[in-house]
C-alpha cells in the first residue's frame, strides 16, 4: 500500500553516499516524518529523492512523498520506508511565517551532559539514547556562530570541518553541521569564526558510532535568506 503525506523539507543532510531527508506533516500536527530507504543504513539515494525534472528537494519546499509504511529504528521514531517507484512531488514553499508555526520548544535538545573533543553536549551514550522517542527537533537561535576549523590537523589530517556554536534552553552547544549548503558555502572561506543572525536550526540524533548517538545540525534556515529571496 502507498501513502502520500505532505512535509515541510527541514532537512536535505549528507548520510554516507546518501542524504537523509525529514520534514514535518504540512497540516499544523507537529508530526515529524524522515523517510528512508530499505538499505540497512537507511540513506536516501537521489534517485529515490528526486522530482520528476531530475533536481533535488530544498529545505523549505513542500513536497508530496510516496511512503509504504512506519519503519521507526530505536529512537528514530520518525522513519517511513519510502516507496521508490515514484517521482517526489514540489507542491509549494514555506516561508518565515511558516516556519514560526512549525517552531519546537523542547525543554532541552535530548540529554546533555556528553561532549566529544572538539563539541559540547553534542553527544549522548547509546544506553541514554535507547530512553528517547525522539530524534528531530526545530528550534530557533539567535546567537549562532559557524566554526570552519581542521580538527585533525597536528595527526596530518587536512579535512575542514564545519561547527555550530549557539545556545538553547540554558545550554552551550557546538554541533557537527551536515547541512550541505552551508558547507559548500563556508568550507572553502578561512579557518575561524563566522556569526549568522536568527536562524532556525534542525537538530538530528544520527546513527550509533561507538558507543554513541551525536547531535547534528542537519539544516540551517537564516531569517535574512528566507525573507530577501535567498536560497533559504
Amino acid at each position: 500500500m502507498t501513502l502520500v503525506k505532505t512535509i515541510v523539507c527541514l532537512a536535505n543532510s549528507r548520510k554516507l553516499s546518501g542524504r537523509c531527508v525529514a520534514g514535518m506533516l504540512d497540516d499544523g500536527s507537529g508530526e515529524w516524518v524522515r523517510p528512508v530507504s530499505s538499505r540497512p543504513n537507511r540513506e536516501v539515494s537521489t534517485r529515490e529523492r528526486q522530482y520528476k525534472d531530475g533536481t533535488d528537494p530544498s529545505v523549505l519546499d513542500i513536497v508530496s512523498v510516496a511512503l509504504i509504511q512506519p519503519q521507526p529504528h530505536d529512537f528514530q521514531s520518525e522513519n517511513w520506508l519510502l516507496n521508490p517507484a515514484y517521482y517526489w512531488n514540489k507542491t509549494d514553499r514555506a516561508d518565515w511565517r511558516g516556519l514560526l508555526r512549525l517552531e519546537q520548544r523542547p525543554s532541552s535538545l535530548w540529554i546533555n551532559g556528553s561532549s566529544t573533543y572538539h563539541g559540547n553536549n553534542d553527544r549522548i551514550p547509546i544506553e541514554e539514547a535507547a530512553t528517547l522517542s525522539d530524534s528531530l527537533n526545530l528550534i530557533r537561535a539567535t546567537d549562532l556562530t559557524l566554526q570552519v576549523h581542521t580538527p585533525g590537523a597536528t595527526f596530518g589530517d587536512q579535512k575542514r570541518v564545519l561547527r555550530a556554536h549557539f545556545s538553547y534552553a540554558g545550554h552551550s552547544h557546538i554541533l557537527r553541521v551536515t547541512d550541505p549548503e552551508y558547507e559548500l558555502e563556508y568550507l572553502p572561506k578561512p579557518e575561524g569564526f563566522y556569526e549568522l543572525g536568527e536562524s532556525f536550526l534542525t537538530v538530528s540524533l544520527g546513527e550509533p558510532y561507538e558507543g554513541h548517538v551525536y547531535k547534528l545540525v542537519a539544516a540551517i534556515i537564516e531569517r535574512v535568506k528566507v525573507q530577501t529571496g535567498g536560497r533559504r
